[in-house]
């Protein structure tokens, strides 16, 4: 169930993550593009949540190096990191940043926000 709406965070996706981005492929994008721009990578994450297409664990820290491509982000965003000697696409929102820069940590913040309302691409 989604939580109650901020107002602000809700603006300012709106006006940089998803502006002018009216249809899933858009706003895919668009989430794509804003994230890639925002995250600083490298940066170290710890896993918040599991998901079962994930070999994260709850409390696991990984290091976060890249988007992953375009395509593999077509319906959630993951992000590229470092997990048993090989580089593998985790979804971002599995992770919480540790000790990342502002707009890194806000940019997760606002898609974590963005999907806990039930939004979608």
């Amino acid at each position: 169930m989604p939580s109650d709406k901020d107002q602000e965070r809700e603006d300012r996706i709106h006006n940089e993550a998803i502006v002018d981005a009216y249809g899933s492929e858009e706003r895919a994008m668009s989430w794509y593009y804003h994230l890639d721009d925002q995250l600083m990578m490298p940066f170290k994450a710890r896993c918040i949540t599991e998901r079962s297409m994930s070999p994260l664990k709850v409390g696991k820290i990984v290091e976060v190096s890249a988007m992953a491509d375009m395509d593999d982000c077509e319906k959630e965003i993951f992000v590229l990191v470092q997990f048993a000697k090989r580089e593998l696409a985790v979804p971002l929102i599995q992770l919480q940043p540790i000790d990342a820069d502002e707009s890194t940590t806000e940019a997760i913040e606002d898609w974590h926000y963005w999907v806990g309302q039930g939004y979608q691409f």
